[in-house]
């Protein structure tokens, strides 16, 4: 689930954090970057987990900070694909449904319709999936139950910040009119899948 990967970055450290000790002002800086970010085509960035080389800082004319090159390793976020995950379901709809994992760390996880096991099917006065094992066994699929699945795909989408501007503009639209508009994608989203024994519902296999 996760990995440890190695990046390069040359990183601006402003003229208030020299107080600071070199290696804890870097730290702070790469985390203010990429904690809790999305590094395209890699993963979810939890923070940073060491430093492997940090060159001496360089100064530019009219810039009072230093620019250092640093390579580190991340904590990432990264499920391989066939890895078996445990969360909650958040929302049912007609084409699958929203998982989240423990504490809302990863929240971006869609079981599509498609990809739960065969005879499944949607009620939507309960928001609820059903599946229907047999003419007298039936098993739901309940919002905030714990949920067991395996990781079909991952999903990168490359959201330019003129795309983050029109996502805020919105939700202020939303707040002025009442109208829901469709959420932006996530740039980081999994693909999951219930189609085998021990996935679905934790509680079906106790």
């Amino acid at each position: 689930m996760f990995i440890l990967s190695k990046i390069k970055e040359l990183v601006r450290v402003p003229p208030d954090q020299f107080q600071r000790k070199t290696a804890f002002a870097v730290t702070h800086q790469l985390n203010t970057k990429y904690a809790n970010k999305v590094i395209p085509n890699l993963g979810l960035c939890i923070s940073v987990y060491d430093l492997l080389e940090v060159d001496e800082g360089q100064l530019k004319p009219g810039d009072g900070a230093t620019y250092t090159n640093v390579t580190f390793r991340a904590l990432i976020f990264k499920p391989f694909v066939g890895e078996i995950l445990t969360g909650w379901i958040t929302n049912c709809n007609a084409n699958g449904m929203q998982v989240t994992l423990k504490g809302q760390m990863f929240q971006d996880i869609f079981i599509p319709a498609n990809m739960l096991f065969d005879n499944c099917y949607f009620l939507p006065n309960e928001s609820a999936w059903v599946w229907a094992m047999d003419d007298d066994n039936k098993l739901y699929f309940d919002i905030n139950e714990m949920i067991r699945f395996r990781v079909e795909q991952e999903v990168f989408i490359d959201v330019k910040p003129s795309a983050r501007d029109e996502a805020a503009k919105n939700e202020e639209d939303n707040d002025e009119t009442g109208e829901k508009k469709k959420p932006a994608a996530p740039p980081y989203a999994i693909l999951g899948s219930c189609q085998t024994d021990g996935m679905g519902l934790v509680s079906w296999w106790e």
